[in-house]
């Protein structure tokens, strides 16, 4: 009886480490995620921008005969 107790801890411990790793884990990809959705809005503004600035070049263009 008690070494089946002592292998059911020893499989809990394991568990519970795995779950601790998945949650720190979770919490990277989570730190990732913020980050790439930041790094998207400001690379959309970049381009939004861009584009403005090309119309207002292509309305500066001599129109052709």
């Amino acid at each position: 009886m008690n070494m089946e107790l002592d292998a059911l801890e020893g499989k809990i411990e394991q568990v519970v480490a795995l779950i601790e790793h998945l949650r720190a884990e979770n919490e990277v990809l989570k730190n990732q995620i913020a980050a790439a959705e930041a790094e998207r809005l400001h690379l959309r503004q970049t381009v939004t921008l861009a584009c403005e600035r090309l119309e207002l070049l292509v309305d500066r263009l001599p129109e052709e005969a």
